[in-house]
Formats: C-alpha cells, sequence, structure tokens
C-alpha cells in the first residue's frame, strides 16, 4: 500500500505531567546529595524541596508556561536559600534564560527535563551575597525549623502547613504576586 500524499499529522507527543518532572528533578537532585520533599506542605505550594545540611532549595516546575513559574520562584524565593525552575521544553527553558538575565530574575536557575535527564542552563545562586543583609534570614530560620520537624517527623508528611504559604504571600507587603514586574529593581519595601 502506497502511503498517502498530502499534508500527513504525526502523532502527538504525549504531554508530560508535572508529577513526572518533579519526580525525576528530585533524582537528580539526590544524585548531588540532597534530600527532597515533593509536596511537602501537602497544598502543592511548594513543588520541590532540596535541603543539603543547612541549604535550602526551592524547585518549582511548568510543563508549560515558563513566565508563571518564573514568577512562582519569585514569589518563594524568601523561604530557600536558591530558587530554580525547571521546564519540559528545552526551547522555552533558553528562552526564559535569555530573558532574566538582567532582570531581579537572574538568580533563579533555569533547568530543563526530558525524560529522566535534567539540564542546568543556568546555574542557581543565593539571593544573598556573603556579609549581605539577608531580608529574608527570619523566615528561612522558620522553614528550615519546619523541614526540621518534618525530619523528626514531629509533623505528619503532606499535612497542610496553611500558615507557611499565607506568610510567603505577605512577603511583597501585601501585594499579589501579580504586581511585580520581573525587571522591577531591589527588593520590595512594605
Amino acid at each position: 500500500m502506497v502511503p498517502p500524499v498530502g499534508n500527513v499529522t504525526s502523532p502527538a507527543r504525549p504531554r508530560p505531567s508535572e508529577r513526572a518532572v518533579v519526580e525525576a528533578t528530585a533524582r537528580y537532585l539526590e544524585g548531588l546529595g540532597y534530600r527532597t520533599r515533593i509536596d511537602p506542605d501537602g497544598t502543592n505550594y511548594f513543588d520541590l524541596v532540596a535541603r543539603r545540611g543547612d541549604e535550602v532549595g526551592l524547585i518549582e516546575a511548568k510543563v508549560s508556561d515558563a513566565r508563571t513559574v518564573l514568577t512562582q520562584a519569585l514569589v518563594r524565593r524568601g523561604w530557600g536559600d536558591w530558587v530554580a525552575v525547571v521546564l519540559a521544553s528545552r526551547r522555552s527553558a533558553i528562552a526564559l534564560e535569555a530573558r532574566s538575565r538582567s532582570t531581579r530574575a537572574a538568580p533563579v536557575g533555569v533547568w530543563w527535563w526530558e525524560g529522566e535527564a535534567v539540564t542546568v542552563v543556568r546555574a542557581a545562586r543565593p539571593w544573598v551575597s556573603p556579609g549581605e543583609e539577608d531580608p529574608y534570614a527570619p523566615l528561612r530560620v522558620r522553614f528550615r525549623g519546619v523541614l526540621d520537624a518534618l525530619d523528626r517527623g514531629d509533623v505528619p508528611e503532606g499535612l497542610s502547613w496553611s500558615g507557611v504559604p499565607r506568610t510567603v504571600r505577605r512577603l511583597s507587603g501585601g501585594r499579589g504576586f501579580r504586581e511585580w514586574r520581573l525587571d522591577e529593581p531591589g527588593d520590595p519595601g512594605p
């Protein structure tokens, strides 16, 4: 039989789930010596938390919509020493990295996932340089305390941390995260 002539479309590639992206990223970080927790707050507010010693990293994942995931990373910056986003599209990850180089989002790591592989397009950097005042230090101490309680078993896995997300959203002095421009200089004031 002769194949048809004309515009023939190939079968659509199945869209990966965000959960698959997060699980593969957790395995990648575990290979680097991090202890990982997927959705540790039970509300899906934090996609993935990685911890190695006192260092805490937060990872936000999306299979699409790079702009939203970058905004989520900026909103959560007060809780982690560093934040990275992982996208399921190489092209989107490269474009996001280029678009956010000279903005307040420059410290956000940009990673790309395909299958079991995670590729770092831009490494995540700490929000605060050594010797610089850290406006989020009390929040990071509090977050580490919650993670310590999880490690000890004082807080059950998957228990909703209703107070944590509400406090995060107040980091901006009451403004919603949609009100922040990614190129806005400096840190927000109250």
